[in-house]
């Protein structure tokens, strides 16, 4: 059994994995290390890849930076999370603003620290990162279309750091990022629809609060149908191997998501729609082994 102070930490510990959403934080690290070794370094020697100290030190700082950027988007959105996310609102009190601002400067000085092993351009980089969330958390957030359109880049933003790492300029990479890219953008107005209620008690000019459901409705479809196009070019003129077959998902359940969101109109139905494009983005990650089910015994 354990003590009364054991359960105190386990929860506060708890409660800290919560603030800074540490199972989105791996599955961002897995997708980086499989579109390092899949798509952006895919002519090097498998063990070469995975045993690249400067790889793993970009990886390790973009984890530390996003991680950093939950926490100061916790800090600034605590009262609203009252009223959208009571539960899970509850659960990250149990540390206080000051432990987690520490953690932020911490994580942000760590992450400054691993990308100066790497180069001074990674500290630029992962600088500007910083920043850019920052000001996302505090000031961009709160404005229609381009609150959503900052929420959109900084979430491909570690991407960037590896594509840089390794100079490769290819015009599927560009086509792949555009699909995540309209992805993201659709989960971000989606969650505005889903939170309204809190904006709205807050006071953030959201898409939804501006210009209503029926108008984020409208823009939804169109980013929607946008996505057809990188889905068709990714199908049909670039060679994705097996990858295809996410593609044929994806679009299926767009088409579910786009008859279930002009349906909707609570709160939970909005969650279910998040929750599909959330599921698209992790299948994609997982999906991209099949870009080549022949690279682990091909390049060890």
């Amino acid at each position: 059994m354990l003590s009364r102070k054991q359960k105190h930490v386990l929860l506060k510990f708890f409660s800290m994995f919560s603030v800074v959403r540490g199972y989105n934080i791996l599955v961002v690290v897995l997708a980086q290390y499989l579109t390092a070794v899949y798509i952006l370094a895919y002519n090097k020697p498998l063990r070469q890849v995975i045993l690249d100290v400067n790889l793993l030190l970009l990886v390790l700082s973009s984890a530390a930076v996003i991680a950093a950027g939950y926490i100061i988007n916790n800090f600034y959105d605590s009262e609203k999370d009252l009223i959208n996310r009571p539960l899970k609102s509850k659960l990250d009190r149990l540390v206080s603003q000051n432990t987690k601002l520490s953690f932020y400067f911490v994580l942000n000085f760590m992450a400054a620290i691993m990308a100066s092993y790497v180069s001074f351009q990674a500290v630029l980089f992962f600088s500007f990162y910083i920043f850019g969330i920052w000001l996302y958390s505090h000031k961009l957030k709160k404005l229609p279309f381009i609150g959503n359109l900052t929420s959109a880049i900084l979430t491909i933003t570690p991407f960037f750091a590896i594509f840089m790492y390794y100079k490769n300029f290819e015009t599927v990479i560009f086509v792949h990022a555009i699909f995540l890219f309209l992805i993201i953008s659709m989960r971000e107005l989606t969650k505005d629809l889903e939170n309204i209620k809190g904006d709205i008690a807050q006071n953030y000019s959201t898409i939804p609060v501006v210009y209503g459901e029926r108008t984020s409705k409208l823009m939804l479809s169109v980013l929607a149908l946008a996505t057809l196009m990188p889905m068709y070019l990714l199908v049909f003129y670039f060679e994705v191997g097996l990858m295809c077959l996410f593609f044929y998902l994806s679009f299926c359940l767009l088409l579910v998501f786009l008859i279930m969101l002009w349906l909707s109109k609570t709160k939970i139905q909005y969650l279910i729609l998040h929750n599909i494009l959330k599921f698209i983005i992790l299948v994609g990650v997982f999906s991209i082994v099949l870009l080549d089910v022949d690279v682990i015994l091909n390049r060890i």
